[in-house]
């Protein structure tokens, strides 16, 4: 990114996937680090964008009216030429896919950066090599993108807002208790099942969750309503299910108010830790080491297997051995830490 230009509004294309836009918060504050005096402005899908509304340095949230896996290409050529007289000098074009970087160009925006795939370096003047895709954290590989190619800046944790909404009105129209502390559970994963605990094992956690005085409470999208009204039914105890009720927003504002999260690797897990919530992930066909949870009080719950990371939707072998080898004893006992953790680090700050 040129460093001469130090006013003009930069437009960053954002990811489909809701925790790759939690990540791109790293890029922005990197950038915000680098240009503080140049306003940044997301165009993405509409699955992600909200997302982008909690990113502070985030001016305007521009929505793009096709989701992941829809080419339109008259379409995004006519929001590029819309985009024209913002007088952007800088595009930021994270997704790889040819068509992201269709807007920019048709805005003509003298800048535009990407990493160089599927053909599209015609539309980039700073197409960059991506030989790292498969071994870099993804975070790393965004917000190197905010500096001079090969001398990536450091990477700033990835940080959201609260949003700015009315928890005592969602708590009235859910139906939500106040009176227990509460564990949220993140059954889902848009990726595919290889990524997703089994719904007995969330059920066992539930219970335990209950026998120890916490409320349940399950998030996540409208893909998630099946899962979710599986692990309430196993469960055999009292749970909040909100998943498919609540928009993306919404969940992030409860997400924000729990004792502690559960979650697959999946984009409310991003949203969770982002959120500075007490975080236990499991992972299973995914790697810890590329999207790792970036909350400050996070553990990981894994197994070691041969065959794992192997990033496929669904198990090859069809036993999906690396979630099923995890117990419920084994995640409770970790947010059993992450709690204590948390409580201990409040308790210091009470009492120095």
């Amino acid at each position: 990114m040129r460093a001469t230009d130090t006013t003009s509004p930069i437009l960053l294309v954002g990811p489909s996937w809701v925790g790759d836009m939690v990540m791109a918060a790293s890029l922005v504050a990197a950038i915000r680090r680098r240009f503080p005096d140049r306003p940044v402005d997301v165009l993405a899908p509409p699955a992600s964008l909200p997302i982008s509304t909690l990113i502070e340095g985030v001016r305007n949230a521009i929505p793009l009216g096709f989701g992941h896996g829809q080419f339109g290409l008259s379409g995004r050529w006519k929001i590029g030429r819309s985009l024209k007289s913002a007088g952007y000098g800088t595009a930021i074009v994270l997704p790889r896919a040819f068509k992201a970087a269709i807007p920019p160009f048709a805005a003509r925006i003298p800048e535009r950066i990407g990493y160089a795939a599927e053909g599209r370096s015609i539309l980039l003047t700073d197409a960059r090599s991506d030989a790292d895709r498969k071994t870099a954290r993804t975070i790393d590989r965004f917000v190197a993108l905010a500096g001079p190619s090969g001398k990536p800046p450091a990477s700033p944790r990835p940080l959201l807002q609260q949003p700015k909404i009315d928890l005592a009105d969602l708590r009235t129209r859910f139906g939500l208790g106040e009176d227990r502390p509460v564990l949220g559970l993140c059954p889902g994963a848009e990726y595919g099942p290889a990524k997703q605990w089994p719904a007995a094992k969330f059920a066992a956690l539930a219970r335990l969750a209950d026998e120890a005085g916490y409320c349940v409470r399950l998030f996540g999208g409208p893909k998630d309503k099946a899962i979710s009204a599986e692990i309430a039914q196993l469960a055999g105890v009292a749970i909040d299910d909100l998943s498919g009720k609540t928009s993306l927003i919404e969940a992030a504002a409860l997400l924000g108010r729990c004792a502690a999260v559960v979650s697959n690797d999946s984009g409310l897990m991003h949203v969770a830790g982002a959120l500075n919530r007490p975080l236990v992930v499991v992972y299973g066909s995914s790697s810890e080491k590329m999207t790792p949870p970036t909350a400050p009080n996070a553990e990981i719950v894994s197994i070691e297997l041969s065959c794992r990371p192997c990033f496929k939707r669904e198990c090859p072998l069809g036993t999906l051995a690396c979630l099923e080898g995890i117990d419920a004893q084994r995640v409770f006992a970790a947010v059993q830490r992450v709690i204590a953790v948390a409580e201990a680090g409040s308790a210091g700050s009470i009492h120095p």
